[in-house]
């Protein structure tokens, strides 16, 4: 399978493929704060057969006090290489929570070079609803990888770089939160945030693009979203959300629909909306 086809595979297709000696799975759940579930004590308690752990908090920036944003090329390739992956192999992410997290995975390998990952349609919840396998307990400790990183620029967003687009930089700029977040009608869940959204950005919230089970929405409901919500899927894009994890479910989407090269603003908005220099607005 290709990248250029479709960042995602199907449960059918990697039930059939997990006896592949390149393939690598990861189990890329992550919470939002204040949720009492443990990612990793849920790893142990069920995966995918031969699934890692990739632990968005953990693969980070950490001389940062912002969540996992992302770290340096050389802390990416150590990290996944304990993982065992390395430069030819197939990476399929999965999560198993409704918070939309194996996209942020998805979108770091990617950023780092590697185009060859996917991320599991319908994630485990999905996998485990049609009887396929799990296992539990701790993971067999995997051998390690060899990853080059090549750092793809183009798919990453700083501050300075979101006011120069929202001042007419000529690129869109979508909030992936709710609608209620995006106004301004319910407190951030991380203390010291403001509410609202930055002046200018649209927002189509990442829930939107995925069915009651699980499954991303057909390429024409996709399409829909995006221009329902005033998004040119053909120009520019920067994607944002509470920390830059629900923001790659849109670039997720864009690419099922051909558009690739959308970047992600990675402190998103708990750094923006934690600052006392960026505006915020609240309301439509």
């Amino acid at each position: 399978m290709s990248a250029v086809d479709n960042p995602l595979v199907s449960t059918e297709w990697l039930h059939d493929h997990l006896g592949d000696p390149r393939l690598r799975v990861l189990d890329a759940t992550w919470y939002l704060p204040g949720d009492p579930r443990d990612p990793r004590a849920d790893f142990l308690r069920a995966r995918i057969p031969g699934a890692q752990f990739f632990d968005l908090d953990a693969v980070a920036d950490h001389t940062t006090p912002l969540p996992h944003m992302v770290p340096t090329p050389e802390a990416f390739a150590l990290a996944v290489e304990q993982l065992g992956i390395s430069d030819g192999d197939t990476v399929v992410a999965y999560h198993d929570a409704e918070m939309l997290s194996a996209p942020r995975a998805w979108w770091m390998f990617r950023l780092f070079g590697h185009s060859h990952v996917f991320v599991l349609d319908g994630g485990l919840s999905r996998w485990m609803a049609e009887g396929r396998p799990v296992e539990d307990g701790p993971a067999e400790p995997p051998v390690m990888g060899r990853f080059t990183p090549q750092l793809d620029r183009e798919l990453i967003r700083s501050l300075d770089q979101v006011r120069r687009a929202l001042d007419g930089g000529g690129e869109q700029v979508v909030d992936a939160r709710s609608a209620a977040r995006y106004l301004g009608q319910l407190e951030e869940p991380r203390a010291g945030v403001r509410a609202g959204h930055m002046p200018g950005a649209l927002n189509l919230p990442a829930q939107s693009l995925f069915g009651p089970d699980g499954l991303m929405l057909p390429e024409a409901e996709l399409a829909r979203a995006f221009a329902n919500a005033g998004v040119e899927p053909d120009q520019p894009i920067v994607t944002s959300c509470g920390s830059g994890v629900s923001a790659c479910s849109l670039n997720l989407a864009l690419a099922r629909l051909g558009h690739w090269r959308t970047a992600v603003y990675d402190g998103s908005w708990t750094e923006w909306g934690s600052r006392p220099d960026t505006p915020v607005v609240t309301g439509p």
